[in-house]
């Protein structure tokens, strides 16, 4: 793994979702969420998800940091899900609908997650794991192993 390359695509990133211009933004939170483990990266993936522009950037974001389905990204998204107003919340919960309602597994895996996450000494994280995990409680997946 190239460090440099890695931190030098999250600073291009970072710039990119300064932008004025809602796509720019939206594809800085896509190309974010995937260095959502570099330190750098998460202040500005929660302003993206938070975005008070356009809120296609808060699905895009939202979206793509739930498709890792991992502690990473679902706590990224419970940070933001603690303080959102509720038109942000109503796009993280289309975001999660998307992500989390074909497979039974990926959505059990994710409620699990958020179990653990409510537990933490980040107040924040603990709120909006809890929220997380009734959204992801509501769906009914498509897909169960046989």
């Amino acid at each position: 793994m190239d460090t440099d390359l890695r931190h030098a695509a999250v600073v291009a990133l970072n710039e990119l979702g300064r932008s004025h211009d809602y796509r720019d933004r939206a594809d800085a939170g896509h190309g974010l969420a995937a260095f959502a483990e570099m330190q750098e990266a998460l202040g500005p993936l929660l302003e993206l998800v938070l975005d008070p522009g356009d809120t296609f950037v808060t699905r895009r974001t939202a979206e793509a940091l739930l498709r890792r389905k991992d502690r990473v990204g679902l706590t990224i998204v419970a940070c933001a899900l603690a303080v959102a107003n509720s038109n942000h919340s109503d796009w993280i919960h289309t975001a999660i609908v998307d992500v989390f309602s074909i497979f039974s597994d990926d959505r059990d895996n994710a409620i699990r997650l958020c179990e653990e996450m409510s537990r933490d000494t980040d107040d924040r994280v603990a709120l909006g794991a809890r929220q997380l995990h009734e959204f992801l409680a509501e769906i009914d997946p498509v897909l169960r192993p046989v």
